[in-house]
């Protein structure tokens, strides 16, 4: 069941599986002075980054949501490493993204253009740098734009990864194309329908291997790529899409899903592709969603599932971290976003060198001291 709940951030945002009636949301009313612009953390790797947007056009398929246009248009945010250090920042999202932004989840008392003013950490249209890099391709949740997961984009490009972010046009609330036309979340009437989180993960996996198929012509830097080394991270239903792009094409080589109930169906017969799931209680062995449990018997390769206590459904994008600007109070008993930001990165990063750079990391096998949140399922959850 979709809910709809007040994050770390005290944003009213989507839940999970994002697929029935919501509940009415506590007030995201600010109850505190803004603190001027929010800056996302700065990347702990050794690269600055870089960072360009593509927009491509599928002329095979009509676009699932809008039946007045003939083509799937998409835009693609690439973050990279680069040697460049000095530079224009990205913006975090337009003063339009911002505004609507604002009125989806009924925030007032600060200005609209807020989360526009949002401080990055990305040179914009830097020159890329390095080779053979391998490349994670990002899907947010329902509802959401790509920029919602821009700290974890940023951080992966510092290590030395290519990371392409996935707007899902018409699937959330603003996607901006050249020369400011907006497309808006036509969808978002739709995901009460029967079957809405199959088709959307359908969907959204032909959009994942149209991006693999035109990277190579339609961006510069991808003949820095390593086309042998790629991996798909995503969040609530973003993360769900992991799985069926994984299933659907076999360039994926790993896969994460952050929180996200999951829809596409695993065959009897198995998966073997190494993949983690990462999210907040909700996902604990035994609770009502139960897509987790359901896969995690069907997954015959390497499989991690981590529960991080003290976690929202938001909690693993970029919404706590914008509590200041919005002059919100985080609840009380939900971790701080610099926190969550910290072990979403750490977790993520750890699962990607170990599939694509052949890295291993310890910490993955068993509790760590240094993140005591973070509970390794099935055994350290109260099931064994």
């Amino acid at each position: 069941m979709r809910q709809i709940l007040a994050v770390a951030a005290g944003l009213v945002v989507l839940a999970a599986s994002a697929c029935s009636a919501p509940t009415p949301p506590r007030s995201a009313a600010p109850s505190a002075t803004p603190a001027g612009p929010a800056t996302l953390p700065t990347p702990t790797g050794a690269h600055p980054v870089g960072t360009t947007a593509l927009y491509l056009k599928d002329a095979s398929r009509l676009d699932p949501w809008n039946l007045d246009v003939d083509a799937r248009e998409l835009k693609v945010t690439l973050w990279y490493p680069t040697k460049q250090r000095d530079g224009q920042r990205a913006p975090y999202m337009t003063p339009k993204e911002s505004e609507l932004a604002m009125r989806r989840l009924g925030i007032g008392g600060v200005p609209g253009d807020t989360l526009s003013k949002t401080r990055t950490n990305a040179i914009k249209d830097a020159e890329p740098a390095g080779r053979n890099l391998p490349l994670v391709v990002i899907s947010p949740g329902f509802t959401d734009p790509m920029s919602t997961l821009t700290s974890l984009a940023e951080d992966l490009a510092s290590r030395g990864y290519v990371v392409a972010g996935i707007d899902h046009t018409y699937e959330s609330y603003a996607t901006t194309f050249p020369g400011g036309r907006v497309a808006d979340c036509l969808a978002c009437d739709s995901d009460t329908d029967p079957g809405f989180g199959t088709g959307v993960v359908q969907g959204r996996a032909a959009d994942v291997s149209f991006v693999l198929d035109q990277l190579p012509s339609k961006w510069d830097g991808a003949a820095l790529i390593d086309r042998s080394r790629i991996a798909m991270a995503g969040q609530s239903i973003g993360g769900a899409s992991a799985v069926a792009a994984m299933l659907k094409d076999p360039r994926i080589r790993a896969g994460i899903d952050m929180d996200g109930t999951t829809y596409a169906r695993i065959p009897k017969s198995g998966f073997s592709r190494p993949f983690m799931f990462i999210g907040s209680p909700q996902h604990i062995p035994g609770s009502r969603d139960t897509s987790w449990e359901r896969d995690w018997k069907l997954l015959t390769g390497w499989k991690r599932w981590i529960v991080v206590s003290d976690t929202e459904h938001q909690s693993f994008t970029d919404a706590p971290l914008m509590a200041g600007a919005l002059g919100i109070t985080p609840p009380a008993g939900v971790l701080p976003g610099a926190r969550s930001a910290e072990l979403t990165r750490t977790y993520v990063a750890a699962f990607l060198d170990q599939h694509l750079k052949s890295k291993r990391q310890p910490f993955l096998d068993k509790p760590s001291s240094r993140y005591p949140e973070v509970k390794l399922c099935p055994a350290t959850c109260g099931q064994s």
